[in-house]
């Protein structure tokens, strides 16, 4: 989440992590917000997302992403930031499926930077986990409900995508992990392997998810009010020089380093 101190003073975020055993190879965790902007503007929340998909149960004002409500919606890997204005009141909660997660779990993979209608991928009628959802009033109830709708319905993973699992466990935590080869090399495989392995199960390059990643810790660093030179940080986290570093950010994130440091320095 960028800014998360503007976005958690207007929203209410929860994250739950227990997972039923047969989906933890799927499943990172689900997820809730909730907002109330009656008589208030619109505001505009932004999250440098994981490369993953996302199954969300939605309410509240209508519609969202182009889709009345309420709805359950597949929400493909987002290649920039993603970005929603909160309006009137509003409710979601959903599962997060690991970077490769939904395609391994049903064997397709949502078109990018899109959020549409869950159809029968998940074997689950999407009438059945909406209804179980919006039956339950807590946030952790809400996430329970899912959990237990999908798990009967867990496959065996298979073999290569375990494997680009401990692959992504690596990138996001080996800050040191800054090229291509680098990664190929981590799994034994050439560069062309790896690409057809990210092409299958994430639909994204693996040059494109190790650039996700090394932004996202530039931005939390910025966030946690850790950096006070730039260059340095890009440097530290594998960028040529500032130039290249300043370039790709604002790409993803919308604006230069230097802006999203100064707001961050601002905030209250």
């Amino acid at each position: 989440m960028l800014r998360p101190a503007e976005t958690q003073a207007v929203a209410g975020l929860r994250r739950d992590s227990a997972v039923a055993p047969e989906l933890r190879p799927f499943v990172e965790r689900y997820w809730s917000v909730r907002w109330d902007r009656t008589g208030q503007p619109p505001f505009r929340s932004e999250v440098l997302s994981h490369p993953s998909v996302n199954v969300s149960v939605e309410s509240g004002t209508g519609p969202r992403f182009g889709v009345p409500l309420p709805a359950v919606l597949v929400h493909g890997v987002v290649s920039r930031r993603f970005v929603i204005d909160l309006v009137g009141v509003g409710r979601t909660t959903a599962v997060k499926f690991r970077p490769g997660g939904f395609t391994a779990f049903t064997g397709a993979r949502p078109a990018r930077d899109r959020a549409v209608p869950l159809g029968d991928e998940l074997r689950v009628p999407a009438r059945q986990l909406l209804d179980g959802v919006l039956a339950v009033e807590e946030d952790h109830e809400r996430a329970a409900v899912l959990d237990a709708a999908l798990a009967p319905h867990a496959p065996e993973p298979p073999a290569a995508y375990l494997d680009l699992l401990e692959l992504f466990d690596r990138m996001v935590d080996d800050r040191s992990l800054v090229r291509v080869e680098q990664v190929a090399a981590l799994a034994g495989v050439g560069v062309r392997s790896l690409q057809r392995l990210f092409a299958a199960y994430v639909g994204v390059s693996p040059k494109a998810v190790l650039t996700r990643y090394r932004l996202q810790d530039a931005a939390a660093l910025i966030d946690a009010g850790e950096v006070d030179d730039l260059a340095g940080l890009a440097a530290s986290l594998g960028w040529f020089d500032q130039a290249h570093f300043s370039r790709d950010f604002r790409a993803v994130v919308g604006t230069t380093p230097s802006a999203y440091l100064q707001r961050a320095r601002s905030a209250p």
